[in-house]
């Protein structure tokens, strides 16, 4: 029996799926599987981690739906080329499907597995699904992305059509008839087998929020204090348990500041594909070399939440304690790392890498880096934002801070790590006169 294999990665869902959908269509029947992909799992510095636990119950979850509907549903812990390998060998495979990633590991593993395809015969085919407009549908008239976000949101809006939004029949399609069930197939891993610990961070419902929230998103995103601030699908995006099409849709109807995030989402999935290399260092060439100071203990004193700076501090033991960490609390505490601590972006983004649930490399290495200054889009590199005064604007009545510092305003609450005027001169200087000396 020839078979199709719908390949998971970040779409842990069937409803809405744009490759699952035109899997199901193939014309043979489609076993869905998941790889718990061993080039990115080794690299994590703990075996503690909440995201693998959220990624392998909704494997387990679609594992049990598939079984429901009387297909088969495969998972392996391994590397992507080797069990491909595996699985052309054992069975006769029609085409592979999946949807697209990408990021730099991403385009090349399956650059890879296409190959791997083809030797053998077999289709390879990657759709479209997490963004609207991808690679090159979207460009200026230069043949590169928009340097301007508000150029390429423009250009996004003119484009937009009702049918870019419509979801994929992929639910309705996911019956009996579509799919096979393979005889004796292989256990899927556990955590354990994987030696993963389960470990559990609190993530909300996998559907729309609320249309109030929605409605009010404008009014409260920038208000930490508030539960209710922003939509908190951030890590159903990241992992695809939510579509981004049934979150525009309602963002379209309800918010158009919410609809402008979304895009936002978009832009900087665009922009690390069309520029890789900005994963790793900076787009701007003339702050390439910015000698900054990256000192350990400082560093080690933001990465606990001990800078003296209480919206900083707040933030970052917001994250360590829960793997959230809301907008405004996020540019405070980026800020402050690479301007008045003067250590680099790099060290900020891979902490986040390690720490956050929704942590998604386009859209941190695009934030870290108009922080910094350095980006294809970025802020001026002269802005210093104030912590006190983000502090003043943001909570000012305290709320947020005082439920993640309960020893502010007593004696065990540290004096601020640097003082406020003196740092923003000292990275104004430093960044003016690494900009001056590479423009020579």
């Amino acid at each position: 029996m020839k078979i199709t294999l719908f390949w998971h990665r970040r779409d842990l869902r069937q409803h809405d799926n744009a490759g699952l959908a035109a899997a199901l269509q193939s014309g043979h029947p489609v076993v869905p599987l998941f790889i718990y992909d061993r080039e990115i799992l080794d690299l994590l510095p703990s075996r503690r981690d909440a995201r693998v636990t959220f990624i392998y119950d909704e494997v387990e979850r679609l594992a049990r739906q598939t079984e429901q509907q009387g297909g088969t549903f495969l998972a392996f812990y391994g590397r992507p080329l080797e069990v491909f390998e595996q699985l052309l060998s054992q069975h006769e495979v029609a085409a592979i499907y999946t949807n697209e990633d990408y990021e730099p590991y991403a385009t090349e593993r399956d650059t890879a597995v296409a190959a791997l395809a083809a030797r053998h015969g077999v289709a390879f085919h990657a759709l479209k699904d997490q963004v609207i407009f991808a690679k090159n549908e979207l460009l200026g008239k230069s043949g590169k992305p928009a340097r301007v976000f508000g150029a390429y949101r423009k250009a996004w809006l003119e484009k937009l059509r009702d049918e870019h939004l419509q979801p994929y029949p992929s639910a309705d399609l996911y019956t009996a008839p579509n799919l096979a069930q393979l005889p004796q197939p292989a256990p899927r891993p556990t955590l354990a087998s994987m030696g993963f610990e389960e470990f559990r961070q609190q993530v909300p419902a996998n559907e729309l929020p609320p249309e109030e929230l929605v409605r009010n998103y404008h009014l409260t995103r920038d208000s930490p204090g508030r539960v209710d601030s922003s939509t908190r699908r951030s890590v159903h995006l990241r992992f695809g348990t939510l579509s981004v099409r049934e979150l525009m849709r309602q963002a379209r109807d309800l918010n158009p500041k919410l609809l402008a995030e979304l895009i936002w989402r978009d832009y900087f999935m665009l922009l690390l594909w069309h520029y890789p290399a900005t994963a790793t260092e900076s787009f701007e060439p003339r702050l390439r070399q910015v000698p900054y100071r990256n000192n350990e203990a400082e560093f080690q004193a933001w990465c606990e939440g001990r800078t003296g700076y209480p919206l900083v501090d707040a933030g970052m033991r917001e994250l360590n304690q829960t793997g959230y960490l809301p907008n405004r609390a996020r540019i405070a505490a980026a800020g402050f790392l690479v301007k008045h601590l003067l250590i680099d972006w790099r060290w900020g983004d891979r902490y986040f890498a390690d720490k956050l649930l929704d942590y998604d490399m386009a859209q941190n290495v695009g934030n870290w880096q108009w922080m910094a200054g350095t980006g294809v889009v970025a802020a001026p590199w002269f802005r210093v934002y104030s912590p006190q005064s983000q502090l003043d604007s943001y909570d000012a009545d305290r709320a947020y801070v005082k439920r993640w510092l309960p020893e502010l305003g007593t004696s065990a609450y540290p004096q601020p790590i640097v003082d406020h005027k003196f740092a923003r001169e000292r990275a104004i200087e430093t960044l003016r006169t690494a900009y001056r000396a590479a423009g020579q």
